[in-house]
């Protein structure tokens, strides 16, 4: 195995410990993302039932238990919500002489905290995956206006050390086929770069255009996954 991506087979458990720590509730050995940034969950590699009260007790009777592609089972007791078959994809260069040619970004801005409210319409008019009020405190995220209304957005999620996970990238319908997309993400790659870290990212295996668009820019699969919630009993 490649020691540089070891972080990447927990890369919710790695954030949280690193990068993330002050985004962290933690409950003994389980972990979660403070209320609308995210809603992942990390635990040990095996956890036992005291790990499970723990993350019980943290998140609460009736919430959410996203254990992203954690491969753990919970107790018989904890609902399952959903099952989503993926694949990890990740920027094979790590020295920066894949480096994007600097022009991609033309027209490409930073979105900050007023940007928030139309981040999340387009989030709910897109459904690019989970993102909630302060989704947008895990990192940069960048955006394309046209005519002042935000129709495409791309950003940063998980940061396990050593990577930049890009995530939400999004373009509304009458804006697709324009080439927004591959514009964030090549953007987003270039910063990531430029930090000396490596980016990469998570897709849905049936969001066959998505990886299409991956492959196009240079990323590369590394390994399937499972994401898969709970409902907490």
């Amino acid at each position: 195995m490649d020691r540089d991506t070891v972080a990447l087979d927990d890369p919710v458990g790695e954030s949280l410990r690193g990068h993330h720590a002050h985004l962290a509730r933690r409950l003994g050995r389980a972990a979660t993302y403070e209320r609308e940034v995210a809603t992942f969950s990390a635990l040990s590699a095996d956890p036992d039932g005291a790990e499970w009260a723990d993350l019980a007790r943290l998140l609460g009777r009736g919430e959410l238990a996203d254990l992203f592609s954690r491969p753990v089972s919970p107790p018989p007791d904890w609902e399952p919500v959903f099952v989503l078959e993926g694949r990890q994809m990740l920027w094979p260069g790590g020295d920066g002489t894949d480096h994007p040619a600097a022009g991609t970004g033309t027209g490409v801005v930073e979105l900050g905290a007023d940007s928030v409210p139309e981040m999340l319409d387009l989030v709910a008019r897109t459904r690019p995956g989970p993102f909630w009020p302060r989704t947008r405190e895990l990192g940069t995220y960048l955006g394309i206006r046209e005519n002042g209304r935000l129709v495409a957005m791309a950003g940063e999620r998980l940061r396990p050390p050593g990577w930049a996970e890009i995530s939400a990238v999004c373009t509304a319908p009458e804006a697709r086929g324009r080439g927004h997309a591959a514009r964030l993400v090549r953007a987003l790659v270039a910063r990531v770069l430029a930090r000396n870290e490596r980016p990469f990212l998570h897709v849905a295996e049936a969001n066959t255009g998505a990886i299409a668009l991956y492959e196009r820019i240079g990323f590369e699969t590394r390994t399937r996954v499972t994401f898969r919630g709970f409902r907490v009993p």
